[in-house]
């Protein structure tokens, strides 16, 4: 009966959120309204939603931010219509949370050049996806034109380049031999806070190892936030080299996996015998 009432709690924190996003309401009024101090209502709603309320309403402003410079406004103009002050605060908005300046995701990567591949692994065919920042995608897949599309979807006005990168040779090469490279595989994380904050804590997991979401939770200091912590993993961009596939549940049952529970099962089996 409790947990009902908390949901509540939350679910009208979050209503009240949405149709109050463009005056940018304060924790203290957000708490107010659903009768509560602002401590302790930051602590639930921490609980519940894995992000703080005001991480909600920075993701409602972007978003409502992106919808405004996809349709031509000013970075200026988008500001102003998503309730803030000024550009200085959406550029810091979007470098937080989206990895790039709101002009950069206006242009939609207009004069980026992205070098796409497909790779062999011991594990299936995978498609690469490197920006200049680092790869950006590694995925096992089942249509390469699919992926290839999905690609041109993000970035609808970069030159697609079939071939591999820098990085993407250093992990052609760890494929073929499985000999850490003395060079650094740079990766280009694109997500919210939260859930960067989970694929960096998966890369701790050691090879051959496994952790629980529990423990992924605790790592990154978050030790409520588990089933946040489960959306974040299932959407993790880069297989593989973000080892998520390193991630069971607490009775020891592999789980699911974002590309095939069977190929979850054939990694960790192949990393057992040879790393």
């Amino acid at each position: 009966m409790e947990q009902h009432s908390t949901y509540k709690t939350i679910e009208q924190a979050i209503q009240f959120l949405m149709a109050n996003q463009y005056e940018q309401p304060s924790l203290e009024e957000v708490a107010s309204y659903v009768h509560m101090s602002k401590y302790h209502f930051q602590r639930l709603f921490k609980q519940w939603a894995g992000v703080s309320p005001k991480e909600f309403l920075q993701f409602l402003t972007i978003e409502r931010s992106k919808q405004a410079l996809r349709e031509g406004q000013s970075t200026l103009d988008a500001a102003l219509q998503a309730g803030l002050s000024g550009t200085g605060r959406l550029h810091d908005l979007f470098v937080k949370i989206e990895a790039c300046t709101p002009g950069e995701f206006k242009n939609q990567g207009k004069g980026l050049t992205i070098y796409f591949e497909q790779i062999h692994t011991p594990f299936g065919p995978a498609v690469l996806s490197e920006t200049p920042k680092g790869i950006n995608m590694l995925s096992f897949f089942t249509n390469f034109s699919e992926e290839e599309s999905l690609i041109k979807e993000e970035f609808p006005y970069a030159t697609l380049q079939r071939g591999l990168g820098t990085n993407g040779h250093l992990v052609q090469k760890y494929f073929q031999d499985w000999e850490v490279p003395t060079q650094k595989i740079q990766l280009a994380l694109k997500g919210t806070p939260f859930q960067i904050q989970v694929w960096k804590g998966l890369l701790q997991i050691p090879a051959a190892q496994f952790l629980s979401y529990q423990d992924i939770a605790q790592i990154i200091h978050k030790p409520k936030a588990v089933r946040a912590v489960g959306t974040a993993i299932g959407k993790n961009p880069i297989a593989y080299l973000i080892p998520c596939h390193r991630v069971i549940r607490n009775s020891g049952v592999l789980g699911n996996y974002r590309w095939n529970p069977d190929r979850k099962r054939m990694i960790n089996g192949y990393e057992a015998i040879h790393l």
